[in-house]
């Protein structure tokens, strides 16, 4: 059986602040540390390798129950973390108040267990936290029924239950609308260009949920935010992105003017802004979509912003739509800068980037290469998208991949592989359903365009250059040159200019 790579992953995880924490925290233990020559020995390693730590500790004693050290070790990384950040959120703060109260009253120290109680509760009710505010309130049930006892008769316990319902109402409506985001943000995922309609109707059953088409029916502002923003993807997924773009606004709205709940919702606030620059750029307001792209970068490192998946998230976001709207703009050039950025990023981050972001960044890159004319450049990264066996996510980049793949080797005089190329293309457009259109009349015309001259490759083009106005005009058919600009690409070829320069030209035209 393969090694596990857990504790290897969580110590790669650490940031040097977190690892001089661990080893301040160890080093006041006393006794053997085995787990710190461990710690040591795998933090120097790239990539996880048993064999060979128990090759350099075959002399040492512990090696012999390496299972139990690795998880000893797991195990005290994690209470140190938990030391390192006790005060980093304020699901930390309150699960710390929950434990003062308990002490508290198991000392009979009621007077001071109902301080901690009320202040706790306040912070419960402003971040609006309502698993932990139902706790406080069983706390809170059980010292007034001390004070009963005492004889103190000041608070109404018939008003606390109904202050309990109304928590218990509030999270269960809570709770409906984060399974309901769960399944939306499944199909998502999946970044299919062209859905089934089983996914369709799936995407209309919950536009029309009762929540989320109804009037006042989240009864926090927690759940208004999964509502708006689950109506937002619902409209992204329909690509109706105009209504989109309204309804994502009116999350960030929300959040804005609940800036407690907007620290504890960090990640949804860059999600939305992420979907928000997506959707201006879709209805092509890309000055807007620049200036969110700004915003979303300056977000990271600060107060609530600065754990590092949150970071990684905005790194990772804000890259990707940089380089979406310099694409846009035929800007290839501007955009190198951040492409050089993401190839630095995707190095320090190996151990944290999820699979989505990488699989985007690859693309991305290649795409900028491609813009540049820098065609073996964009081959290796292209190489990435279309060698990677596990296509379980974002099958619109692997789609356009291969047909992105076929370009770079049509510019590179691969023409012998061209032809065997395509047939991978043509499978993969098969596996998404999508047998017809302009994708397949492309593939056919690159391959078409190997076997001609010059003058006759002209003539071809333009003819199809001309069924851009007549035949390439349903919502389908536009969908691919959100990927890839082939009708730049194709004036590129008839005015004999660079792909750079035939962007910006039919950019400037629309």
């Amino acid at each position: 059986m393969k090694p596990s790579t857990n504790l290897f992953d969580l110590i790669k995880s650490l940031t040097k602040s977190e690892k001089r924490f661990f080893k301040l925290s160890s080093s006041l233990q006393s006794g053997d540390k085995n787990y710190m020559r461990l710690f040591d020995e795998i933090e120097k390693q790239e990539v996880y390798n048993e064999e060979e730590i128990k090759d350099r500790f075959k002399k040492e004693t512990f090696i012999k129950h390496l299972p139990s050290e690795k998880s000893h070790l797991y195990k005290l990384i994690l209470k140190s973390l938990r030391g390192f950040h006790a005060d980093n959120s304020i699901s930390s703060v309150l699960k710390q108040e929950i434990k003062n109260i308990e002490i508290l009253y198991n000392k009979a120290l009621f007077k001071e267990c109902r301080k901690f109680l009320k202040r706790a509760k306040n912070k419960a009710e402003e971040y609006e936290k309502f698993y932990y505010w139902f706790e406080l309130i069983s706390w809170e049930k059980r010292l007034i029924e001390e004070e009963y006892e005492q004889g103190i008769f000041s608070f109404d316990l018939e008003k606390l239950i109904q202050e309990e319902l109304e928590v218990i109402e509030k999270l269960r409506n809570l709770a409906e609308y984060q399974m309901i985001f769960s399944q939306i943000n499944a199909i998502f995922r999946t970044g299919l260009h062209n859905r089934p309609k089983e996914e369709l109707a799936t995407v209309e059953e919950i536009a029309n949920h009762h929540l989320i088409k109804g009037k006042n029916t989240a009864l926090s502002s927690r759940a208004a935010t999964i509502c708006y923003y689950i109506q937002g993807m619902c409209n992204a997924t329909k690509r109706d992105y105009p209504v989109a773009l309204l309804k994502f606004s009116r999350t960030l709205e929300i959040l804005d003017n609940n800036p407690k709940i907007k620290t504890d919702l960090a990640k949804r606030y860059v999600s939305t802004l992420k979907n928000l620059i997506f959707c201006n750029i879709d209805v092509n307001n890309l000055e807007e979509a620049q200036r969110l792209i700004d915003l979303l970068k300056a977000l990271s490192g600060t107060p609530g912003f600065n754990s590092i998946d949150v970071k990684l998230k905005i790194f990772t976001f804000s890259c990707n739509t940089q380089i979406i709207v310099y694409d846009h703009l035929g800007e290839f050039q501007n955009a190198k800068a951040t492409v050089l950025d993401m190839e630095e990023g995707l190095e320090n981050y190996k151990y944290q980037i999820n699979k989505e972001q990488k699989v985007l960044f690859y693309y991305n890159i290649a795409y900028v290469y491609f813009g540049l004319g820098e065609y073996k450049n964009a081959l290796k990264w292209i190489n990435k998208v279309v060698n990677d066996n596990e296509r379980k996510l974002r099958q619109d980049i692997y789609t356009y991949g291969e047909l992105l793949n076929l370009l770079i080797h049509f510019e590179l005089g691969n023409y012998d592989l061209v032809e065997y190329l395509s047939k991978a293309s043509k499978r993969q457009l098969q596996k998404n359903k999508l047998k017809k259109g302009i994708e397949i009349d492309f593939i056919k015309l690159v391959v078409l365009l190997t076997k001609k001259d010059l003058p006759e490759r002209i003539k071809i083009l333009k003819s199809f250059d001309k069924r851009f106005k007549t035949d390439f005009n349903s919502p389908k058919d536009k969908i691919m040159s959100e990927y890839i600009d082939v009708k730049a690409w194709v004036k590129s070829k008839i005015e004999r200019i660079s792909f750079e320069e035939a962007v910006k030209k039919t950019r400037n035209k629309n």
